[in-house]
């Protein structure tokens, strides 16, 4: 998905081709605002883009705010336009590997984020459990660490950070590496609990940790990949344009709706299912296990970025060969 292909028989771009384009790149850019405006409204209590039209007026600060959320919204599609208008002879390939390669940054991340604080709050949960914490840490900070409110600002965030810093210069597909953990961390549960007879709620938590990422991480490259499930009666007889005919009416129609329907009602509120958990750092009620069920929770929210995301550049990739830039589709690069 992310080769980019020459236009076909050297036809240049018209701005029709430029008004596609910016369609799917606008509609991308949007998501990312719609999730910074979200952490502006809940974490940081701004009134919202919506609260220009609410029934109660706005006034001072919150006037100006609403505003600015509002406006980050039309400034990202005008910029977009102008940007693909700009651009005409910049082919739908190169776009489709951009938003690849935007999807692919958004996986690495969680992906190190996850193997990161996996690790780390397993060893901070394994401490707290045997009463190492106060010997290595004092009591203060061991107190402090077990409260879910303070690990998560002051342990997984700037693990995250890290995570992040990590995937600008790792871009492979690392998740699949999870499978491997997952059966590491229930092979190491087997060995304790039957040669040892340990074990510990941390253990269990980390293998549903891990296998939640990696069920929810790869689904991506599995849309590139062709690997998910297709009701297939006709499309195999299809030629390559009434496929991609197929693939861009189902990418915008059914893919692109079903994304967002998980990102507007999972962060609708602070009481939705993927706000609630983050705000208040949600935890499990094993008492010792791993402090991360909120950040399974966000698992929904980059399952639906990095699908709409790769739903778009899908969308690309079909109108290049629908607008005569390509033939057929790029051949997957084995990961």
């Amino acid at each position: 998905m992310t080769q980019v292909r020459s236009v076909a028989g050297g036809k240049r771009s018209s701005i029709a081709d430029a008004l596609y384009r910016a369609l799917a790149l606008s509609l991308a850019a949007i998501t990312f605002v719609y999730l910074f405006n979200n952490y502006l409204d809940f974490w940081q209590n701004w009134p919202g883009a919506a609260g220009m039209f609410g029934q109660a007026p706005l006034h001072g600060t919150a006037l100006i705010q609403a505003w600015v959320q509002l406006a980050s919204y039309v400034l990202t599609v005008a910029a977009v336009i102008v940007i693909a208008l700009w651009t005409q002879n910049r082919t739908f390939a190169s776009d489709a590997a951009l938003l690849s390669s935007v999807a692919a940054y958004v996986v690495s991340t969680a992906f190190w984020a996850v193997f990161l604080i996996g690790i780390v709050d397993a060893v901070i949960s394994f401490m707290r459990v045997e009463g190492l914490l106060p010997p290595v840490f004092g009591e203060t900070l061991a107190q402090r660490l077990g409260v879910s409110s303070f690990r998560g600002p002051y342990v997984h965030f700037p693990l995250i950070v890290v995570a992040g810093v990590v995937a600008c210069f790792r871009r492979r597909l690392d998740f699949t590496w999870l499978a491997l953990l997952v059966v590491v961390a229930e092979f190491q549960i087997v060995i304790a609990r039957f040669i040892f007879s340990y074990e510990q709620a941390f253990m269990g938590d980390l293998v549903r940790f891990w296998y939640a990422a990696l069920f929810l991480f790869a689904s991506a490259h599995t849309l590139v990949a062709e690997g998910h499930v297709r009701v297939d009666v006709l499309f195999t007889h299809f030629t390559q344009e009434r496929k991609a005919l197929v693939n861009a009416w189902g990418s915008m129609v059914l893919g692109m709706p079903l994304c967002w329907t998980i990102l507007g009602v999972g962060m609708a509120g602070k009481a939705s299912v993927i706000n609630s958990p983050l705000l208040y750092f949600e935890t499990t009620q094993s008492g010792f296990g791993l402090y991360v069920k909120y950040l399974m929770a966000g698992f929904l929210a980059v399952y639906a970025v990095s699908m709409m995301t790769q739903f778009l550049a899908y969308f690309l990739d079909s109108m290049a060969i629908l607008r005569g830039q390509a033939e057929s589709y790029p051949t997957p690069k084995p990961s």
